[in-house]
C-alpha cells in the first residue's frame, strides 16, 4: 500500500519487514515478500524479509545497521513492519520517524490498544478499512483517548493514502535533534540487552544464583563486567 504510494511520486522504496523467529527451532517464515509480489519486478523496491532471531522489541538486532545501509545506497524512504506491537514489542518506536500505527474496526476498543502500549508508541494513528461498520465510533473512541488526529484509510482502494503519506512527510519534518537522540538511546540499549542475553557468562552466573552461591545484583554487576 505504502510502497505503492511512494513508488506513484517517484521515489525509491525499500521495505524491512520483520518476521518472528519459533522460540523451538529459530526458523521464521518469512512472507511478506508474497504479499508485495505486484513490487517483485519494480528495481527501485527492495523489499527484504528479517527474523527477529528471539530479539525482543518486535523488531530484529539487525535492523539499525540495515537501515544505515539502505540510507547509503540511496533510498529515498524505508519502510519498517514490525512483527506486531504489543506490550513489549514497542522498539519500533526507537527506530522509526514517525511510527504509524494501524488499527481496524472490530478489533477492540481504545482501552484495549492503549492497554496494549499501542497508543503509547503512535506517533500516526489510522484507522483502516474505514468503509467497515464501526470504524466511525473507533476513530471517535481513539480521538477520545489519545487527542490525536486519526487518519481514516481504506487499502484495499488506495482511499486516504495521500493522505497518509502527507501526514508522514510532515511528521519527518517536526523532528528534533533530542528525538534523534532518545531514539538512539532506546537502539543502544536494546541492542545491548540482546548481546547480554547470548553472554558465555549468563548459564554460570545464574546457576550461582539459583544455588545461593551468588545473589541477582552482584551477578548483574558482573554480567557488565563491573
Amino acid at each position: 500500500m505504502l510502497t505503492g504510494g511512494y513508488r506513484a511520486r517517484g521515489l525509491r522504496v525499500a521495505v524491512l519487514a520483520v518476521d518472528p523467529s519459533s522460540p523451538y527451532s529459530g526458523g521464521a517464515l518469512l512472507g511478506d515478500r508474497i504479499r508485495m509480489a505486484a513490487h517483485v519486478n519494480d528495481p527501485d523496491v527492495l523489499i527484504r524479509s528479517v527474523a527477529s532471531r528471539g530479539h525482543l522489541g518486535g523488531l530484529a538486532a539487525a535492523v539499525p545497521a540495515a537501515i544505515t545501509l539502505l540510507g547509503a545506497l540511496s533510498y529515498d524512504v524505508i519502510l519498517l513492519e514490525t512483527v506486531g506491537v504489543g506490550q513489549s514489542e514497542v522498539e519500533i518506536a526507537a527506530v522509526a520517524d514517525p511510527t504509524v500505527v494501524v488499527l481496524n474496526p472490530g478489533a477492540g476498543d481504545a482501552v484495549q490498544a492503549a492497554k496494549a502500549g499501542l497508543l503509547e508508541v503512535a506517533d500516526i494513528l489510522v484507522v483502516n478499512k474505514a468503509d467497515r461498520d464501526g470504524a466511525d465510533a473507533t476513530v471517535r473512541d481513539l480521538r477520545v483517548e489519545t487527542g490525536m488526529t486519526i487518519l481514516k484509510l481504506i487499502a484495499s482502494t488506495g482511499e486516504g493514502l495521500d493522505k497518509l503519506i502527507d501526514a508522514i512527510e510532515v511528521h519527518q519534518r517536526a523532528d528534533t535533534p533530542e528525538r534523534r537522540a532518545a531514539r538512539a538511546r532506546a537502539q543502544i540499549l536494546s541492542l545491548a540487552t540482546t548481546r547480554l542475553r547470548t553472554h558465555p557468562d549468563l548459564d554460570a552466573l545464574a546457576a550461582a544464583v539459583a544455588d545461593g552461591r551468588n545473589d541477582p545484583y552482584t551477578a548483574a554487576a558482573g554480567l557488565l563486567g563491573q
